[in-house]
């Protein structure tokens, strides 16, 4: 079992950046697929990449590639994602979530199911603003 506790979120203006962090804590020494996942006022929650812990392969959802690194630092047991070139459509709560074993991907691209996922964080608002 893990916990998750998601931090860094805040409001910038549109073009900003962000780094948020998922401080894994619980179990660490199993490795886990460690997504990031966010949900804007009425709308569903989609997910925005995908780091799996044992080897660090990285996974992003198709219409954010090129926007976002997500990245981990083992010693801390901390997921991070950074965000480059915010617009306010990116305006949302950003929740962390893991799920033992591999992230489901192929060449890159993370094929996410929020069911897949045993373990959430409370989650971070982000507001980018115009």
């Amino acid at each position: 079992q893990v916990q998750l506790v998601e931090s860094g979120g805040g409001s910038v203006q549109a073009g900003g950046s962000l780094r948020l962090s998922c401080a894994v804590s619980g179990d660490t020494q199993k490795s886990y697929c460690v997504g990031w996942f966010r949900q804007a006022p009425g709308k569903e929650r989609e997910g925005v990449a995908a780091l799996y812990t044992g080897d660090g392969e990285r996974n992003y959802a198709d219409f954010l590639k090129g926007r976002v690194i997500i990245s981990q630092d083992n010693s801390e047991h901390t997921v991070y994602l950074q965000m480059n070139n915010l617009s306010p459509d990116d305006t949302a709560v950003y929740y962390c979530a893991a799920d033992a074993g591999y992230c489901r991907s192929y060449a890159g691209t993370w094929f996410w199911h929020t069911d897949e996922f045993t373990y959430w964080g409370q989650g971070t608002q982000v507001t980018v603003s115009s």
